[in-house]
């Protein structure tokens, strides 16, 4: 991987000691459009397209989806460059963040000052809860599970001012993933300012499902800081009717994933209704998946009733494959 210099902009203290951080600066479709990349085993998966592209058909809204199973073979239906991401940049963030930290040899427990003039009180916020009226302090680990668990604005926002830029995200991630697929430009703050932003944080799904897919099955920065997000990404909180919903009690079974979803447009369409995590099976076999919905003109839970009938499809068929 490349290196990237980080800019930290603050000073952070690792174990209540100060640490000075210099700042650096990096500086035409068919309506299913699919594709099947085989692996090793150059297994077929065209029957799984087909049981997808049905599941989507006449739905208001524009889905993507990205499967990659075992590290190996890759299925994609709509797999464009068009998808807002919302809150999923979140984890492409905790990569970035733990990276510069790997990168000055800091641990999460480096603790960051917090002003409230820096917090926004009208803002998805479970952090301020806890911090109702005063400044306060956290380490970096728990701005992390603020920010993977319960998908924490203020928690965004402060790591992007004080541990690593937008911009900086961007360039690090896009290290990690061959031909990139996607890009970031603002932070939660800014998309709530105007909303449109949102459209300029996008993804394809196999660039989202890829990210998941090397976090889950390679390294990509030290092997405390890879656990913890994945651990993290394990206890999320958010998005239980989509991905998580047909997979809950089934023996063996392990998911982690990360939400994003959100705004409504001029048109009344929610701009993005989003899932994408990493099964893994019994027997040692597993799986990376993305769900992306844009521009969705209907009730959020009919698409997150899609996407968690998507989830079942694709189990039920891998799940088939490895019987």
């Amino acid at each position: 991987m490349n290196r990237v210099r980080c800019p930290f902009y603050s000073v952070i203290r690792n174990k209540g000691v100060a640490i000075s951080l210099l700042a650096f600066f990096v500086a035409g479709c068919s309506p299913f459009d699919k594709k099947t990349t085989p692996g090793d085993g150059e297994d077929d998966y065209s029957g799984l397209e087909d049981k997808i592209s049905d599941v989507i058909k006449d739905r208001p809204g524009r889905f993507g989806i990205a499967v990659i199973v075992d590290n190996a073979d890759t299925i994609t239906v709509n797999d464009l460059p068009e998808y807002p991401l919302m809150s999923m940049f979140k984890l492409h963030q905790a990569v970035a963040v733990c990276h510069c930290l790997d990168m000055r040899n800091i641990s999460l427990d480096s603790v960051v000052s917090i002003s409230r003039n820096e917090v926004d009180e009208n803002t998805w916020s479970p952090m301020l809860k806890e911090f109702p009226s005063v400044d306060f302090s956290l380490s970096v680990g728990r701005l992390l599970e603020y920010l993977l668990v319960d998908s924490d604005n203020n928690a965004s926002n402060l790591l992007f001012d004080k541990i690593v830029s937008v911009k900086a995200t961007d360039s690090i991630v896009g290290n990690l993933l061959p031909g990139k697929g996607f890009g970031l430009r603002f932070k939660e703050a800014e998309m709530k300012e105007d909303i449109a932003r949102s459209y300029d944080n996008w993804s394809t799904p196999l660039s989202y499902a890829s990210l998941v897919n090397r976090i889950f099955t390679d390294s990509v920065v030290s092997s405390d800081k890879q656990a913890f997000i994945k651990k993290a990404m394990y206890n999320c909180k958010t998005g239980e009717r989509r991905l998580m919903a047909p997979l809950s009690g089934k023996d063996g079974v392990m998911f982690a994933h990360r939400t994003g979803s959100g705004y409504v447009n001029e048109y009344g369409e929610i701009i993005a209704i989003n899932d994408g995590g990493y099964v893994g099976l019994p027997g040692g076999h597993g799986y990376s998946i993305a769900v992306f919905v844009r521009d969705y003109a209907g009730k959020q839970e009919d698409a997150e009733d899609a996407i968690s009938e998507i989830s079942r499809v694709v189990f039920d068929y891998i799940s088939e494959k490895h019987n």
